[in-house]
């Protein structure tokens, strides 16, 4: 097969796995509802915890890092050919298909096709993305996240802050810690990319918090809690 076509199909497979709305599918399937019409109307796990519970919740949050996941991990390695134009990167080419693959799938959730060009705000996807490419990375986003979400109860908000954090982490790393980050310069640019994105997808939420009508998991605010306790 010519390789600039099977790049295409996997492109096009990886954007089809990111596109399926679980979130839609689980509010109907179990609980009856379109979950567009409910909360934000936005089809990512955060809707589905406020409006359906926790149960819903993880069932989609679990299925859409999945589809992160899957296009980078299984997808990208059924491309076994030359690359269609010329790697002018440090990575292998499977690589670069992996990351080709993981954009794609967010992609997809972002602008499903199966729900009019609408979707959820790829964080979760692109969680399942980072698990595969750049795992410490994630794993300082996610403490900072945490710690964000302690403190003020917005999702939105440590989602966008973490996205953020994941280029800082890797350029700090690779300039000030001087840790071998393979092929820095090409990872971390799909990293920026990857953190506008994310920004352009909350740019609703980003209103909201300026106007201060953004929805707060107020449970979730553990930190303010014990500081006002103390």
């Amino acid at each position: 097969m010519d390789p600039l076509l099977r790049l295409l199909i996997i492109v096009a497979q990886s954007y089809l796995i990111g596109a399926i709305p679980f979130a839609l599918i689980i509010g109907k399937q179990w609980y009856g509802v379109d979950v567009r019409t409910m909360g934000s109307g936005n089809l990512g796990s955060t809707n589905v915890f406020r409006n359906l519970g926790w149960k819903a919740g993880l069932a989609v949050q679990i299925l859409d890092i999945a589809k992160g996941l899957v296009p980078v991990l299984l997808v990208a390695s059924f491309f076994d050919a030359q690359m269609p134009f010329q790697n002018r990167t440090p990575f292998e080419d499977q690589t670069v298909v992996q990351l080709i693959a993981g954009v794609s799938a967010v992609l997809g959730h972002m602008f499903s096709v199966f729900v009019g060009m609408r979707g959820g705000k790829g964080i979760n996807t692109s969680l399942g993305m980072l698990i595969a490419i750049a795992p410490v990375e994630l794993a300082v986003a996610a403490g900072v996240f945490a710690l964000t979400v302690g403190f003020f109860g917005y999702i939105s908000l440590g989602s966008m802050i973490a996205a953020v954090v994941i280029p800082i982490t890797m350029a700090v790393r690779y300039n000030v810690f001087n840790v071998d980050i393979l092929g820095y310069k090409t990872v971390v640019v799909f990293m920026i990319a990857l953190a506008l994105l994310v920004i352009f997808a909350h740019r609703s939420n980003l209103k909201r918090l300026r106007s201060g009508t953004e929805s707060r998991f107020a449970k979730l605010q553990i930190f303010r809690r014990k500081h006002q306790a103390q």
